[in-house]
């Protein structure tokens, strides 16, 4: 055996070495023993440097064999190492098995020194490089083929060099054994037939030499780490994928059976009856034409409109009739005519692209109704499916962190004591120099300037320390020596001032307000912008420009230029001003101020502003951590735009007519790097499958789907990667993180100036009025007690202001205010009418008694506070205390120093006391009324019914007059009802408790609509306040308290995330205004109104023309509806762009702009979309991880707080909780019983039997099989073939259904599953029969398909299909009472948009995103539309509808039928606000869905490993026990242990062998060898949940509990245990067998005459006995 090599120093690898190597092997090979202890050490891996615990290395080592370090690879894998002179670790095996040379040849050592130079390894990247940029070029010169071939060369030496250095195939380190290498030597295979041979023409082989690109992956470790990493993500979510498709499939049949040639069904002109002319088509067939000029096309369509035969399917105007004719739409290639369309479509849906249109082609050709198939789709894909594979990704990379830290755990310490040691040793050396230097200037200027040290030295231990350069000596004494000032003394008295001046709070405040002003400044550059304004802009700009320059001036002489330059900020302060003043100087510098001075001015903000700097430290961390993700991404999208080049490059230039008649070539097409560039970030970014069309026209669909395929799986694998990534670092964020020294001022300097203003405030309201009352001097006090009330004690002591409200408070405070007074809830000043509530006895947040808690002063108070705030409506009977007696005389004597006394006889205080009581029982009375479960459950039913009518007042509501005046008299009782619950509150709680409760705050708005809807209804003038009846709606929150969970933990989850969305917001900000800057007035266009384009730039050149074209008539020069004019129509315009929906018309007027007043090109300015990439990068996906990262982090800081209890649920729905989780380990559903009967026996064993089972997976299969080979035009015999088909199916889920029934018997319908069976068998067979009698147009032929398919949720069956599958479902099933309640709230928001929408937006015209389909018309078209903007599709469409409201675009007197309403403009304004604040409320509410979705994933794993034995556990313990113990003498023989264990159920179970196992449980025995069912109950319980304190008292409470519910228990006492037993037996078999070996040796003494052969057999038996002694002792110590 080899010995692991110390790390004192590094061994050549010689003779030695290698014989040793192959003794090593023989020996391994003979004994067949490998060690499986050791594991390969993480610093030592191939391609890492060599740690310096291994010293410098000795001369002759570098480039030379060496022996292995690492004993892993020393001893196992028989390798030997090199190192380069950077220390980087080579490896090499030093067996030659196939073509390779030994350790010792002069050559390969050669090729060795040549492979591991790192000028080799530069050369090739060079290589790579080079040729990657050479791939993306066209239209090359001659001499570029030369270099190519120089390249061809290099690769080839390369590839040579490899193959003598490692060998063909000689293990895992060798040419062959690495995949990278494989990839080589193809690509330069391919490349060398390309140049060399005839079969240069072909395109495949051209374009595999765009695989070099991917070379550039093994040249670097870290990125060859991370695909190693993306590699094992890949078979971590196997399962998820498998699901994927297994759904995708699914949802195709179910497609193809609803859908398949639908989409086929257009308008087509019908002949009137005065028509004397026949149509005919090509077919012959009468009556119609299959041409374009007879069907019907909606104005502007390029496609036919679709139609459908049911009532709610999209109908043909007059003169038209529906016909099945013509393709399908999108040139064919969206259909559900097969199943390959189908699963194209379903695969788009999946994905979500432009989900919109397909939306309206099924509605429009099948019916509404399917919209519910799209939902359930959505969920499925959009929601559930994208959460299991973040929650897969999010698990694998914390896995993967995690082991990332234990592997730097595991490092060698000596080596981090070294590498620490020697960081610690420069900073004290370079902090000793400073110190020395500094002593040596003036005494004058040390403190000031060992200030400035202590800032930098702080500075400096918050940036890496790699940063620091080490600087020679002499330029450092240079360096401190000419920018440290401190020579003149009135400089340093300069300095001093200047210095006091920077750090005053206030300066800091200055600095700010200025920043603020800039800004403001910029975010009001507009177009078109007049000249007075555009000077004062100017002029401001200067003057800011000024101020950073003087703040940098005093900065500097302060801290002297060496202390000011020693701080990033400072720096940056300095950049930003010389960029500044050279933007001011020079007026050629614009682009400069847009791209670079612009943005510095929004991050000098930063400073002040921890949120920024937080967010900053984490995204700079964590891009360092992920910079080779990074590059890996950047890689991926670089080679798949060369490739899709090089593949489709010359086909969109040969067949771009295809697309178009006129064949323009398209935006979006990939015959140039750019171009190809710019789909590949399409593709990814969402929107694929329109340029998948174009490319399917021009390339056809072999090679386009497979390419776009890779794309988007390879692609969007990457970016979630990077965004699990990247929201794990940001959820680590931490709002109270140390602020800085400038943000601390600007808090310091607000302080000062609040508590300025309120000593100002407090002096006027105390000391200015001069009025001589006690009641005043009251106030006052109170007022300083409110003032003081929100600071702690620590806070108050150190501040003299509190001693100055202290010393007025003691010097004006005469008579202290009551308990009774702080706690009264009405206004009035008398005793008798206070009525506290207690909080406990009512449901109303008693704030008061929270405040007066927290302003009492000590314990007695508190106790005070305590004994009187019982309710006055409680059931509870309450009498007059002695207490209420004293108050009331206190407020008497109160009342007649105040001169406020009334003259009053005893009979008028009877007669008040008496009042007081009635009105205590009256609050009594309403207290009882309104907290009665009848009545909130009475107010909860009028609330769903106050709500579900606003759903019915659509644009027909005037057409049905019973229903508006019903609607009419419903409003008044419902306003009556809760003005009347209103009352009731106010009376039983009093005002101030009703309004410190926010949900009663809630229901009092709700008061005021129902109160302003019917002002509004008596005059026409006050019609509008009729609109805001759709807040009637929000009642439903504050009446349910599923919704009331749900708001506030949104609220908890939210409210944090203030400030990083502030930092967003500045974010988008900037966007906004560098896109004012770059695109202001560039986006208006001369249309032609004849066709509705735009003229060509060679027609119409500039505004002027386009008003004097055609003999002076005007032509209309229009602005794009979304622009960059002003700031907030560029915040609109990046919001679609983030959205993703309507970017594209935004991205083509961009890059189509030329100029103000000029008429756009086509791509005149192309490289215009660097600044859409750039907002979607760091615009769009870093916010977004940011506010996702903080929200995860609130969610994670929430869920803490409550226990680790999900915080979406009720209370209640946590039991539900509790009853979900039994789905993690097994289905709790009873066994059935086998039958007594044999027949029924063996049928019972049949179909119970896992064969039968799979048996009937593949019959499903085989029946979804026969619905993927149909088609929409398949021939009559097919037809007959799929029906005969499909009768055998159905007769074989009979035959099934009857064999259950024989073997169940009525068990069978004791399972859902086996209902589900029988009513598929049921409807199936009518679905045969029906179409036979009355024919098959009430019955469609897909219908008795569909009802089989529905089987195939038998696969998802838990027990039955796989059970990755029912892993992935559980965490689904976990978190459906939490998704349940936020779905609710979904509702209520989707609900209540609708109703405003139909308010507002009924009328709208009928354009771009209007149609029968998607409009605000009907309740369900309202929400239908809102489901497509909830899925972020389509809502650009109806903001463009909405925009419609000039009076050349849209008629405001057009009368619409049925109604009185007139005009369809619609209203900008309120469409913006409409359609942003949805989506930001339905994106802030999914998102928390998908969190708690994941969260609930990432729980099952530490679930599953902190398993808690529940109820059911122990009942199925104790029917497993009865079986083995029928007499119920609660004792089992030893001998039954083993079975006893393995009959038990998860995770009580223990599967055979466990002889072992049970024995060393070390379980008492009885007499008779029998145990005791307590003892093994314990036993196992022990054994699943683990040794801990709470264990044990779970154990006692467990034998406790059996003692009690056996109160009979057989006493016995143990004579052995389970451990003792088998330690005697073994003893015994041991003894047995010395003794047996003693009589076989005295044997062999006595007898001589025993043959030799005999002798031989005696040896071996003896040998085998003693064997088999030292084999059974190692069992038992193992045992033991």
């Amino acid at each position: 055996m080899l010995t692991s090599p110390e790390p004192k120093g590094l061994v050549p690898f010689t003779a030695e070495s290698l014989e040793l190597i192959e003794n090593h092997i023989a020996k391994k090979c003979n004994e067949e023993q490998e060690e499986e202890d050791s594991k390969p050490r993480h610093e030592l891996e191939s391609g890492k440097n060599l740690p310096f615990t291994y010293g410098t290395l000795p001369q002759g080592t570098v480039s030379e064999p060496l022996e292995d370090v690492d004993p892993y690879y020393y001893v196992k894998r028989n390798t030997f190492m090199v190192l380069n002179r950077s220390r980087v670790i080579f490896r090499f095996n030093a067996v030659s098995i196939f073509c390779t040379l030994s350790p010792l040849s002069s050559l390969r050592r050669a090729a060795i020194k040549v492979l591991v130079h790192p000028l080799f390894h530069l050369l090739i990247l060079i290589s790579v490089l080079t040729d990657s940029v050479l791939m993306c070029m066209s239209n090359l010169p001659q001499w570029i083929l030369a270099i190519e071939n120089t390249l061809l060369g290099i690769y080839t030496f390369e590839i040579l060099v490899k193959v003598i250095a490692r060998g063909i195939w000689a293990g895992s380190f060798s040419f062959l054994g690495d995949l990278w290498n494989w990839l080589d030597f193809s690509v330069t295979l391919f490349e060398l037939i390309t140049r060399f041979s005839p079969l240069s023409s072909l395109l495949m082989l051209k374009t595999v030499r765009t695989l070099r690109i991917l070379k550039i992956i093994p040249l670097n470790h870290g990125l060859q780490s991370i695909v190693g990493t993306l590699v094992h993500c890949l078979k971590k979510l196997f399962g998820a994928i498998a699901l994927a498709l297994f759904s995708l499939t699914v949802f195709s049949l179910l497609g193809m059976g609803l859908f398949m040639g639908n989409l086929k069904h257009k308008c087509l002109r019908w002949p009137q009856d005065n028509e004397n002319d026949t149509l005919h088509n090509r077919t012959g067939s009468q009556y119609y034409i299959p041409e374009r000029e007879n069907f019907y096309y909606m104005e502007g369509a390029r496609y036919a409109l679709l139609c459908g035969n049911r009532t709610d399917a999209g109908q043909c105007p007059e003169g038209y009739v529906c016909v099945k004719e013509g393709t399908n739409p999108d040139n064919g290639f969206t259909s559900f005519d097969n199943f390959g369309w189908a699963l194209l479509a379903m695969f788009r849906l999946m994905t979500q692209d432009y989900p919109e249109s397909l939306y309206h082609q099924i509605l429009y050709a099948s019916g509404k109704v399917y919209m519910v198939f799209f939902v359930v789709i959505s969920f499925w894909f959009a929601f559930y499916m994208a959460s299991l594979f973040l929650g897969i990704l999010t698990m694998t990379y914390e896995k993967e962190k995690q082991r990332a830290c234990e592997k730097s755990g595991n490092m060698d310490p000596k080596c981090q004591q070294t590498v620490k040691e020697l960081e610690e040793g420069n900073g004290a050396a370079e902090m000793k120099t400073t110190q020395i230097e500094m002593k040596k200037r003036s005494p004058t200027s040390i403190n000031t300037t060992l200030d400035i040290l202590e800032d930098t030295a702080l500075g400096h231990k918050e940036e890496p320390e790699t940063s620091r350069k080490k600087c020679p000596l002499c330029w450092h004494k240079f360096t401190k020596t000419c920018f440290i000032w401190t020579c003149s003394p009135c400089w340093v008295k300069l300095s001093e001032f200047a210095d006091r001046i920077i750090t005053h709070p206030l300066a800091d405040l200055f600095l700010v307000i200025c920043i603020l002003l800039n800004i403001c400044f910029l975010a009001l550059e507009h177009f078109p912008m007049s000249k007075e304004l555009m000077s004062l802009l100017h002029i401001g700009n200067m003057v800011f420009i000024g101020i950073y320059t003087i703040e940098m001036i005093w900065k500097i002489i302060a801290m002297h230029p060496y202390g000011y330059f020693q701080i990033s900020w400072n720096i940056f302060d300095s950049i930003l001003v010389v960029l500044g003043l050279t933007e001011t100087l020079l007026a050629s510098a614009e682009g400069m101020a847009v791209f670079i001075s612009i943005p510095l001015r929004f991050i000098k903000l930063g400073k002040y502003g921890p949120p920024f700097s937080n967010s900053m430290r984490i995204l700079g961390s964590a891009l360092v951590t992920l910079r080779d993700l990074v590059l890996l991404l950047g890689i991926f999208v670089y080679f798949s735009a060369v490739f899709g080049l090089k593949l489709f490059g010359q086909s969109f230039k040969d067949c771009v007519c295809r697309i178009d008649q006129d064949c323009p070539r398209p935006r979006w097409h990939m015959s140039d790097f750019l171009h190809a560039y710019m789909t590949v970030f399409r593709i990814l970014c969402g929107e694929w499958i329109e340029t998948l069309w174009e490319c399917m026209e021009v390339a056809g669909q072999a090679w386009c789907i497979p390419f776009y395929m890779m794309v988007i799986l390879i692609g969007n694998l990457l970016i979630l990667y990077l965004f699990v990534a990247l929201v794990s670092s940001f959820s680590s964020y931490d709002a109270t993180t140390e602020m800085s020294k400038e943000a601390k001022n600007l808090q310091l300097a607000t302080a000062r100036i609040k508590a300025g203003i309120s000593s100002v405030v407090l002096k006027m309201s105390c000391t200015e009025r001069s009025v001589p009352t006690e009641a005043t001097d009251q106030t006052c006090d109170l007022s300083v007690k409110e003032n003081i009330s929100g600071h702690t004690l620590s806070e108050l002591s150190n501040t003299q202001t509190f001693l100055g409200y202290k010393d007025q408070s003691s010097g004006t405070e005469k008579t202290p205010i009551t308990e009774s007074e702080s706690q009264s809830l009405t206004a009035s000043p008398s005793a008798s009418e206070t009525v506290p509530i207690a909080s406990g006895e009512s449901d109303v947040e008693n704030v008061c008694n929270k405040e007066t808690r927290s302003k009492s002063g000590n314990g007695g108070s508190r106790e005070k506070m305590k004994q009187s705030s019982s309710s006055e409506c409680s059931t509870v009977d309450i009498a007059i205390s002695e207490e209420e007696e004293m108050i009331y005389e206190h407020e008497k004597s109160k009342l007649r120093k105040n001169g406020y006394e009334r003259k009053s006889s005893t009979g008028q205080v009877s007669r008040e006391s008496r009042n007081g009581k009635i009105w205590k029982n009256i609050r009594k009375t309403c207290c009882k009324i309104v907290e009665n479960s009848w009545f909130e459950c009475f107010i909860g039913l009028v609330t769903l019914l106050c709500t579900g009518t606003l759903a019915l007042e659509d644009i027909y509501i005037d057409q049905r007059k019973t229903i508006k005046i019903l609607l009419e008299y419903a409003d008044m009782i419902f306003a009556y009802i809760f003005i009347l619950e209103m009352l009731l509150k106010w009376v039983a709680y009093g005002f101030k408790a009703f309004f410190s409760n926010n949900w009663y705050k809630l229901d009092f708005m709700v008061v005021i609509v129902f109160c302003l809807s019917l002002i509004g209804k008596t005059r026409k003038d006050l019609n509008p306040l009729m609109s805001i009846k759709f807040l009637r709606a929000l009642r439903v929150l504050s009446q349910f308290e599923r919704m009331k969970v749900v708001v506030r933990a949104l609220i908890k989850t939210t409210l944090p995330t203030v400030g990083v969305l502030l930092v967003c917001l500045m974010i988008w900000l900037l966007f906004s205004v560098i896109g004012v800057h770059l695109f202001a007035g560039k986006f208006y266009e001369c249309i032609d109104p004849t066709r509705g384009e735009r003229f060509s730039v060679f027609e119409v050149m500039n505004k002027s023309q386009c008003e004097n074209l055609v003999f002076n008539e005007s032509m209309p020069w229009e602005n794009a509806k979304l622009n960059f004019d002003n700031v907030g129509n560029g915040f609109l315009s990046l919001f679609q762009v983030a959205t993703f929906n309507g970017w594209i018309s935004i991205m083509n007027s961009a890059i189509d702009s030329v100029g103000v007043n000029m008429q756009p090109s086509f791509e005149h300015n192309l490289y215009m979309y660097t600044y859409f990439i750039i907002f979607v990068m760091f615009g769009l996906f870093i916010p977004l991880c940011m506010l996702i990262g903080v929200i995860v982090s609130n969610f994670n800081k929430q869920k803490i707080k409550q226990g680790g209890s999900n915080i979406f649920i009720t209370v209640k729905q946590k039991k539900q909780y509790r009853a979900l989780k039994k789905l993690l380990y097994a289905d709790s559903q009873k066994p059935a019983p086998r039958p007594i009967n044999k027949f029924q026996g063996f049928i019972f064993d049949l179909v119970t039997h896992r064969v039968f089972n799979v048996i009937i997976i593949l019959l499903i299969c085989f029946q979804a099989t026969t619905i993927m080979i149909q088609n929409d035009e398949q021939s009559p015999q097919m037809e007959a073939a799929v029906f005969w088909m499909n009768s055998i199916f159905v007769m074989l889920f009979t035959l099934e259904c009857i064999l259950k029934l024989t073997a169940f018997h009525c068990h069978y319908f004791t399972s859902a599953w086996n209902v589900h069976d029988f009513m598929v068998v049921i409807f199936s067979i009518t679905g045969l029969l029906v179409p036979l009698t009355i024919g098959q147009y009430f019955v469609p032929p897909s219908l008795v398909q569909l009802i089989l398919l529905s089987r195939v949720i038998h696969i998802l069956r838990p027990g039955k299909g796989p059970k990755v599958f029912h892993d992935l479902m559980l965490p689904l099933m976990l978190s459906l009472p939490a998704l349940l309640n936020i779905s609710l709230l979904i509702f209520l928001v989707m609900f209540i948009y609708a109703i405003f929408g139909m308010y507002n937006f009924a009328y709208v015209k009928k354009e771009a995103g209007m149609n029968d389909v998607s409009n605000f018309e009907t309740f369900g078209s309202s929400m239908l539309c809102l489901f497509q903007v909830t899925t972020f599709s389509g809502w650009d469409g109806m903001l463009d509808a909405i925009f419609i409201s000039q009076w050349s675009d849209c008629d405001p007197d057009k009368i619409n039928p049925g109604t009185q309403v007139r005009g369809d403009c619609g209203s900008p304004s309120v469409g913006i606000f409409y359609f942003v604040s949805y989506i930001l409320i339905s994106w802030l509410i999914i998102v928390n869905m998908y969190i708690v979705l994941i969260m609930e994933f990432l729980s099952i794993p530490s679930k599953k490993k902190a398993r808690t034995l529940s109820e059911d556990d122990f009942r199925r313990f104790f029917q497993v026990w009865n079986r083995f113990d029928p007499d119920r003498t609660q004792y089992i023989d030893s001998s039954k242990l083993s079975d006893f264990a393995a009959a038990l159920d998860p995770p009580l179970f223990m599967a055979k062998p466990n002889k072992g196992q049970l024995v060393a449980m070390d379980l008492p025995m009885a007499a008779g060898d029998r145990i005791h069912c307590l003892d093994i109950l314990l036993a196992f319980t022990k054994r699943v949940m683990g040794k801990d304190e709470r264990v044990e008292k779970i154990l006692s409470e467990i034998e406790s509990g059996f003692m009690l519910a056996n109160p009979f228990k057989i006493t016995y006492e143990p004579i052995t245990t389970t451990l003792k037993r088998k330690q005697e037996a073994v003893s015994a078999t041991i003894i047995q067998r010395a003794y047996k070996s003693y009589r076989l040796r005295q044997n062999d003494k006595n007898v001589s005459d025993i043959p030799s052969i005999d002798e031989d057999r005696e040896d071996l038996t003896s040998k085998g006995v003693r064997s088999g002694k030292i084999e059974e002792k190692a069992s038992v110590q193992t045992q033991i």
